[in-house]
C-alpha cells in the first residue's frame, strides 16, 4: 500500500431480514466456519447450535442415543432425554469443551451466536445461574430456551404441564436477565399453530411467557418427514407432510398478530428459528424451488415484520441440509441443488446486511465489534485496471479480521499474514477499470469479549489498528509463455 493510501469510517447494521444457519443437530456434526464461509461467500447474522441439559438424569452427560438402555426406541425422540449434543458446562461441568469451542469458532469468525438448548425443568437455579454466567462472555448472544415448547417430543414436554414449561421459561429468562442482560432470549412455540385457528395452542400458559421474551419465533417447514431416520418417507405413510407454501407464509403472519396481541398490542422481533423443506418428501429439485419461493415471498412482499429467518442445517445424514454428510467419510458433505440456490438467496440486498461508508479517517483506529448487526469496521478502497492474474493482501498487524472483497467474504486468524483474493473473482465476472472496496471487520479472535476493554465489554469488543493492509496486485503471469517464430 503506497503512501496514498486511505480507509474510511465503516459501519454495519441489520438487513432486513437477517439470515441464520443451524449448525449440528441430532442429524448431523458442526462443520467448522473456514469451511463454511468459503463455500457460501459471506457470513450468517447468526449460527444456530443445538444442546441439551438434563444433569439430573442417569447416565448424564452421556449422549442420549449412546446410553445403554433396554428400551426399544422406535422413533428420535424415544430416548431417556433428547438426543442433541450435551451442554458441559453447568454445576460440576467445564467450559473446556462443548458448545464453549464451537461458540468460539463462530464469534471469531464475525457471527453471533444462537444457542439452543432443551432443559429439565426441575433444574434448580443454581444450575441456571451458573449457565448464565458462562454465556456472558460471548456477547449479543440469541438464547433459545426450550424450543418447540408446546409440542409433545421433548423430554421437557413429555415430563411437565405446558403450563410448567411456560413458567421454567420465564424463571431461566429472568435469571439471564439478571447475570447476563445483554443475551437475548427466544420464544419458539409459534410453528405449532394451525391453520384457521383464532389462537395459537396453549396461549394461556405461555403468555406470561410471550410478554418475558426478547424475541418471538416459530419452526416452520415446508416439507418434513420426522419419522426420520426410523421410518422412510413413502407414499401413504403417516410420518412425513408437505405443506402448502403460502399457506406457511400467511400462518408466520398470523402468528406475528397473536404474539402481539398477548403482549398488549406491543410489537416485538419474530423469527424463524428452523426452516426448510425436507427432501425425503419432495426430492432434491422441488426441495430448492420451495425454499427459494418462500424466502422470497418475504422479499416481495416487504415483510419487514420478519426480522430472521434460520435454514436447518449446513449439513445433514438426512435431506434436510444444504449437503448431505458423506456415509463414506462423514467428514466430507455432498452438495445439495439446494445449496447453490440458498447462496443466491443470501446474497440477495433483503437479506444481506446493511453497509455505511462514512468519511476518511487517519491511523490508528479503534474498531468496534458489537455482533454482526452492529459493527465499525474500516473501508479499503483499491484500484483495479482490469481483472486480475495476481491478487493478495498482507497484514503486518497480527489481526482477527473478516473482510468482503468483490462480493467474497475472506477470513484471516492470527498468525495467517497473507490471504489470497483471487476466489473473489472465480464466480463473479469482472471487468476492471474500476474501484473495489475492501471491507474490513476485527471480531475477537478468542471468540469472546474481554472485561478489561471497559464498562460496555458485554456488547463489544475493540481491536486498535495502526497499518492498513498492502495488497500484491498483477494483470498477467510473472513470466509469460514464449510466442514460436515463424
Amino acid at each position: 500500500m503506497n503512501d496514498e493510501a486511505k480507509a474510511f469510517k465503516l459501519h454495519m447494521g441489520p438487513a432486513p431480514c437477517a439470515v441464520d444457519l443451524g449448525d449440528g443437530s441430532e442429524r448431523g456434526e458442526y462443520v467448522c466456519q473456514d469451511y463454511i464461509l468459503d463455500k457460501l461467500g459471506r457470513p450468517h447474522r447468526s449460527i444456530s447450535l443445538m444442546y441439551c441439559y438434563y444433569p439430573l438424569d442417569k447416565g448424564w452427560p452421556t449422549r442420549a442415543s449412546r446410553l445403554k438402555t433396554d428400551k426399544n426406541v422406535t422413533f428420535q425422540w424415544d430416548y431417556a432425554y433428547d438426543d442433541y449434543f450435551p451442554y458441559t458446562g453447568g454445576i460440576g461441568g467445564s467450559t473446556d469443551g462443548e458448545p464453549f469451542i464451537s461458540m468460539k469458532d463462530v464469534r471469531r469468525h464475525g457471527q453471533d451466536v444462537t444457542l439452543t438448548m432443551t432443559v429439565d425443568c426441575a433444574v434448580p437455579d443454581e444450575h441456571l445461574i451458573q449457565i448464565a454466567r458462562e454465556l456472558r462472555p460471548f456477547g449479543r448472544l440469541l438464547f433459545r430456551i426450550n424450543h418447540e415448547a408446546t409440542g409433545n417430543w421433548f423430554a421437557f414436554s413429555r415430563r411437565y404441564t405446558y403450563q410448567q414449561v411456560a413458567d421454567f421459561y420465564v424463571r431461566f429468562h429472568n435469571i439471564v436477565k439478571q447475570e447476563a442482560p445483554h443475551i437475548k432470549t427466544i420464544l419458539c412455540i409459534g410453528g405449532e399453530a394451525v391453520p384457521g385457528s383464532s389462537e395459537m395452542p396453549y396461549e394461556k400458559e405461555f403468555r406470561e411467557a410471550v410478554r418475558a421474551a426478547d424475541i418471538w419465533s416459530g419452526d416452520y417447514y415446508l416439507a418434513l418427514n420426522w419419522g426420520w431416520p426410523f421410518t422412510i418417507a413413502e407414499r401413504g405413510g403417516k410420518s412425513h407432510r408437505r405443506y402448502d407454501i403460502r399457506e406457511r407464509f400467511e400462518l408466520n403472519r398470523f402468528v406475528y398478530e397473536r404474539f402481539c396481541y398477548l403482549n398488549d398490542g406491543v410489537p416485538k422481533p419474530l423469527v424463524i428459528s428452523e426452516l426448510n423443506a425436507d427432501g425425503d418428501v419432495t426430492g432434491p429439485y422441488e426441495q430448492a424451488e420451495m425454499v427459494k419461493e418462500f424466502y422470497y415471498m418475504f422479499r416481495d412482499e416487504k415483510a419487514d415484520w420478519m426480522k430472521g429467518i434460520t435454514m436447518y442445517q449446513f449439513r445433514d445424514r438426512g435431506r434436510l441440509g444444504l449437503e448431505l454428510e458423506d456415509p463414506n467419510c462423514p467428514e466430507n458433505g455432498i452438495k445439495q441443488p439446494l445449496f447453490d440456490t440458498y447462496r443466491e438467496i443470501i446474497h440477495d440486498p433483503w437479506f444481506y446486511p446493511a453497509m455505511e461508508t462514512g468519511e476518511a479517517v487517519e491511523l490508528p483506529v479503534r474498531l468496534r465489534w458489537g455482533g454482526f448487526e452492529d459493527a465499525d469496521g474500516l473501508a479499503v478502497p483499491v484500484w483495479l485496471e482490469k481483472s486480475p492474474v495476481f491478487c493478495e493482501v498482507t497484514f503486518e498487524e497480527d489481526l482477527n479480521v473478516v473482510f468482503e472483497f468483490n462480493g467474497k467474504w475472506f477470513y484471516k486468524k492470527p498468525g495467517v499474514k497473507t490471504v489470497d483474493l483471487m476466489p473473489a473473482f472465480y464466480e463473479k465476472p469482472f471487468r476492471g477499470g474500476q474501484e473495489v472496496m475492501l471491507r474490513l471487520f476485527a471480531p475477537p479472535a478468542d471468540g469472546v469479549n474481554d472485561p478489561s476493554q471497559g464498562e460496555d465489554w458485554e456488547i463489544n469488543y475493540y481491536t486498535r489498528v495502526t497499518r492498513l493492509p498492502e495488497f500484491r496486485i498483477r494483470y498477467e503471469p510473472i513470466e509469460l509463455r514464449a510466442r514460436k517464430e515463424g
